[in-house]
């Protein structure tokens, strides 16, 4: 029973699957400058290297996050120091991808662009800028994400898989330098790695993880230079049934230099977090195609220079034909 069901469910999850890692950049986890990365942490769960068949694919992916740092924790945006961070977001992200019939170094290619909708809120207990100081300061914005293109090449060898990507940030969502709250990032960065899963085909048993690096481009508006980041998302999970998977996920997220530029007042401000949550998959017919759906839940832990909070993502795999 174990290896149908995983014999079929590889080959639905290679039809529906490689979960893109390109565009989803949220940006309400804080980190870098004022805490927005490019990189959302936890973007990777189950199946995250099995290649994809040729063909168009849509992925859906609904993003929710709340997170806080206390008093005692400075962030900058733009011209001011803001101390006692909260942020609530909410992203709904599409990326429209194609996986071409022509092999490329062996790997199955594909290349997508995503993009999406989305409000944050974002409020200070204290923002000092060279003009005045404002208490319980707050600013909300609804908009959309900078447009995030992706390229990758995966492999199956047997119970394994790999993948290898590069992604980019171009910054034409919503931002302002003047503004607590923003959606976009501001300035342009490019993300590179690889990942690996683990499919057992005769116990059902699944393991992947996804391990890359951020390199930010200055932002022209601020001045401010975010350093090199780190990130590793993970996944373990078992097939209960044809239709259902469950397990756990996680992420660590860790910068590696400092921050820079003439615009910089709070000096390296390196950050770091982590998380785990449980994770549950199903798969669904769309008429007569196969989709998978996966909701994850993340805790946060181990955060520096960031907010910390909870954070809810549901992945939404729809194959479109050839």
């Amino acid at each position: 029973m174990h290896s149908q069901l995983c014999e079929r469910s590889l080959g639905i999850f290679s039809k529906l699957l490689l979960i893109s890692i390109g565009f989803f950049s949220s940006q309400s986890v804080l980190a870098d400058e004022g805490g927005v990365p490019f990189w959302m942490s936890g973007q990777y769960a189950s199946m995250a290297a099995v290649p994809s068949q040729p063909g168009w694919s849509l992925v859906l992916m609904p993003y929710i996050y709340s997170g806080s740092a206390d008093k005692s924790k400075n962030f900058q945006h733009g011209q001011s120091i803001n101390a006692g961070l909260s942020a609530r977001e909410s992203i709904f992200l599409f990326q429209l991808g194609y996986s071409a019939e022509e092999k490329i170094l062996g790997g199955q290619p594909y290349v997508g662009i995503g993009w999406g909708p989305g409000s944050n809120t974002t409020t200070a207990f204290a923002s000092v800028s060279s003009v005045n100081t404002e208490f319980n300061k707050a600013n909300s914005v609804t908009g959309s994400t900078d447009i995030y293109p992706l390229a990758s090449l995966a492999w199956n060898k047997g119970n394994n898989n790999f993948m290898t990507y590069v992604t980019g940030d171009i910054p034409v969502g919503t931002y302002s330098s003047t503004s607590l709250s923003s959606i976009g990032i501001g300035h342009a960065a490019m993300d590179a790695g690889g990942g690996y899963t683990y499919l057992n085909n005769t116990t059902g048993l699944e393991f992947s993880s996804v391990v890359g690096a951020t390199y930010n481009w200055m932002n022209n508006q601020t001045n401010y230079k975010n350093g090199i980041d780190s990130h590793l998302d993970w996944s373990l999970s078992q097939f209960v049934s044809q239709n259902w998977q469950v397990g756990i996920a996680g992420y660590v997220y860790y910068q590696l230099t400092a921050d820079s530029g003439s615009g910089d007042r709070v000096g390296a401000f390196k950050s770091q977090v982590a998380a785990i949550g449980p994770q549950i998959g199903y798969l669904f017919n769309i008429g007569k195609k196969q989709a998978y759906i996966n909701l994850r839940a993340y805790k946060e832990f181990w955060a520096q220079n960031r907010v910390e909070g909870y954070a809810m993502i549901s992945t939404i795999s729809i194959p479109l034909g050839k």
